[in-house]
């Protein structure tokens, strides 16, 4: 009999729990479908408080001064656009903007996005880079995004921008990024500047938005004057900027590295606009995205106009505006886009302050120093022999140059033994004829050019100078023909190179 009552209040508390479960669970689906209901209720409201167009609109002057209809707006647009107007005024669930950064989120934490959500950043060039660079901006949660260009979009836009379709040919390009960023973050408030960037209109250009000053400015520019205006304009008076350099004739993404404007190496946009900025007193203290792939027999490169375009009679005349690009630069549709990615991101790191460190020049500088001195020791030794006092005896090689000539164009290893420790750069040739340079009274300049300088290990070096430099013996008779084939291929390759830096 007890047995029998014990199994019966088993049972019924059982009942009792399986009931408890069963009503916490459908309490649960029903907060959470309300949820989403409510969530979907307040979505369509937006949707559906936005007034249908009718076909008074076709007619209106529109956002660019036209009249056209090629030009126009289509309803899609015309119904982002307002959607983008009322959230802007704060008539959008915040709720649904955190969703829509919910990765960002997780990643950024809560701080770091608040800082990301409140930031103005300014981007200068809406072509590749640039497009991407703000779409990325955009997605990730930055609040207010000034967009300056003069151009519009092309055909030959479309392998590379980000957002541009064949309806926005035609169009300005910052008003082709608004349109399609609002249909995605439509917060976001975009100040366009259908505008040519340059010095005389830095400052209105680059003002503040609604009295904030701007937290970043991203550098996607092509045209050289314009670049280095916003650079220096931007360097002397601390705003932070990130530069791209070329994306043109680059095809390898490995290569891509983000540093210091004065590590930036083989590509021709760096270069004038590293030579430039020095002129004007700046040798360092800008971030840049560049890429260390070296031009190379069958890989795209800038050529000449064709004689039948100079034919047609001023080249000037050629160009969109006066003394401004007139040449068409291969480009593969996908650097463009990595370059302004990473430019993206930098910005993102800075001013959420995420930890990031980059490694584009291997921590190497004093192994850099150390090879600088050896130089110039072997240096003064030849001029000895040379009958000059080598008291003062200055060589035009610097540290740059040294990590170039070690990185980029011997890799790192002996071009003897291929070995990569205790590394020495030293002369290949005897000199001949007069190699110091002695106009300046008591002062000596070595004629030394990079092109004439080998990377071996600090024994071979030894050797080479005693052999060699102050021996009577020839190349070789000390190397074998294949070393010295090897070397001479190498410094023509240089000599060639020489024009990027």
């Amino acid at each position: 009999m007890s047995s029998g009552l014990s199994r019966l209040t088993a049972s019924h508390n059982a009942q009792l729990i399986t009931t408890a479960v069963v009503s916490g669970v459908v309490v649960g689906s029903a907060i959470l479908g309300f949820q989403k209901a409510r969530r979907m209720y307040r979505v369509e409201s937006l949707k559906e408080s936005i007034p249908d167009l009718d076909e008074e609109h076709a007619t209106q002057i529109n956002e660019y001064g036209a009249a056209s209809s090629v030009f126009l707006p289509s309803k899609e647009d015309e119904r982002s656009a307002a959607l983008a107007a009322r959230a802007r005024n704060g008539d959008y669930d915040d709720d649904l903007i955190l969703e829509q950064l919910a990765r960002n989120r997780v990643f950024l934490t809560d701080p770091g996005l608040a800082k990301l959500r409140s930031a103005f950043v300014i981007v200068v060039g809406c072509g590749g880079v640039g497009s991407h660079a703000a779409a990325s901006l955009a997605r990730s949660g930055v609040s207010k995004i000034r967009l300056i260009d003069f151009d519009q979009v092309t055909l030959s836009s479309l392998n590379r921008h980000a957002l541009a379709t064949l309806a926005d040919v035609g169009t300005p390009k910052v008003h082709c990024i608004r349109r399609r960023l609002e249909q995605v973050t439509p917060w976001t408030h975009f100040d366009c500047r259908n505008e040519l960037f340059s010095a005389q209109s830095a400052e209105s250009q680059l003002a503040a938005l609604e009295g904030q000053e701007p937290d970043y400015v991203v550098d996607a520019i092509d045209n050289i004057d314009s670049k280095v205006a916003l650079l220096e304009y931007c360097y002397k008076r601390g705003i932070k900027v990130v530069s791209s350099m070329g994306a043109g004739c680059k095809s390898d993404p490995t290569r891509l590295l983000i540093g210091d404007i004065s590590m930036s190496t083989d590509d021709p946009l760096s270069k004038s606009t590293r030579r430039r900025l020095r002129l004007l007193g700046i040798h360092s203290g800008i971030p840049v995205v560049f890429s260390t792939e070296k031009p190379g027999p069958g890989k795209a490169q800038l050529l000449p106009l064709p004689e039948e375009e100079f034919a047609k009679g001023q080249v000037g005349e050629l160009g969109v505006l006066p003394d401004f690009r007139v040449r068409i630069l291969p480009v593969l549709g996908t650097m463009p886009a990595i370059f302004g990615l990473a430019v993206a991101n930098h910005v993102i790191l800075e001013i959420t302050g995420y930890p990031h460190e980059y490694l584009p020049s291997k921590n190497r500088e004093k192994m850099y120093d150390g090879i600088l001195g050896s130089l110039q020791g072997s240096e003064e030794r030849l001029a000895r022999l040379s009958g000059f006092a080598e008291q003062g005896l200055r060589i035009p090689i610097t540290q740059d140059d040294v990590g170039y000539l070690v990185e980029e164009v011997y890799h790192g290893r002996s071009i003897i033994s291929g070995l990569s420790t205790k590394l020495a750069l030293v002369r290949w040739e005897k000199p001949e004829g007069e190699f110091i340079d002695k106009r300046t009274p008591g002062q000596y300049n070595s004629l030394l050019k990079m092109r004439e300088l080998v990377l071996m290990t600090k024994e071979e070096a030894t050797k080479h100078e005693k052999e060699v430099l102050k021996g009577a013996k020839g190349l070789e008779e000390v190397y074998g023909r294949e070393t010295v084939e090897r070397v001479r291929g190498r410094m023509e390759e240089e000599e060639v190179f020489e024009r990027f830096r």
